[in-house]
């Protein structure tokens, strides 16, 4: 979020508010700061910890719509101490329908549900074929960024952007461009865990 901050700005800027690369960036800084401090015992206890930061840090709808995304995703692995690829399928399908329900957004709206929703469906359909937990996530971001692209020439049915009707056409959603960013940096994390401790 701090490398994609001004990208997420300038979209923003463009159709929403502007603040979206900003509070981001916020919302995620308070996430790192969460982890480290409270030193989750597990994979849903991580989840929630970051849910708790982005619905306290992050404004506008970002916070609430993302917090329940991962308090959803945190749900799906209760009790569980490894992630397997359909746990990490199912985490991100229930995040999608937490997301789905509190912003009251569908596939074709111009939000967040146009980037996560080809996402979750690319999961599952890496695990189903065998894939380990980074494949999945990489299947995830890779629908995401197509999702994201294709939010574009849509007209906003819902958030800030809505306003401008036919005039938010021809510009990228942000929403739908972070979560790709947030699933891209998960599969990269996965795919080199070195790089990431």
């Amino acid at each position: 979020m701090e490398e994609h901050r001004r990208f997420l700005t300038r979209l923003d800027s463009e159709i929403g508010d502007g603040d979206h690369g900003t509070n981001m960036h916020r919302g995620f800084q308070a996430a790192l700061e969460r982890l480290e401090n409270t030193d989750p015992a597990s994979p849903s206890d991580a989840l929630k910890a970051v849910s708790m930061a982005l619905i306290g840090k992050v404004g506008g709808a970002a916070g609430p719509l993302y917090g329940t995304a991962f308090l959803r995703a945190s749900t799906a692995l209760a009790g569980k101490e490894e992630v397997s690829p359909e746990d990490a399928a199912d985490a991100l399908n229930e995040a999608l329908a937490g997301v789905k329900q509190r912003g009251k957004a569908e596939a074709g709206d111009k939000t967040m549900v146009d980037a996560l929703a080809p996402a979750a469906e690319a999961a599952k359909e890496a695990a189903d074929s065998g894939g380990n937990v980074a494949a999945v996530f990489r299947a995830a971001a890779e629908a995401a960024a197509g999702g994201a692209e294709a939010t574009a020439p849509l007209t906003a049915r819902r958030g800030r952007a809505s306003y401008m009707g036919e005039r938010a056409a021809g510009h990228k959603d942000p929403g739908a461009a972070s979560t790709h960013l947030l699933l891209d940096a998960a599969a990269r994390t996965l795919e080199n865990p070195a790089e990431g401790s």
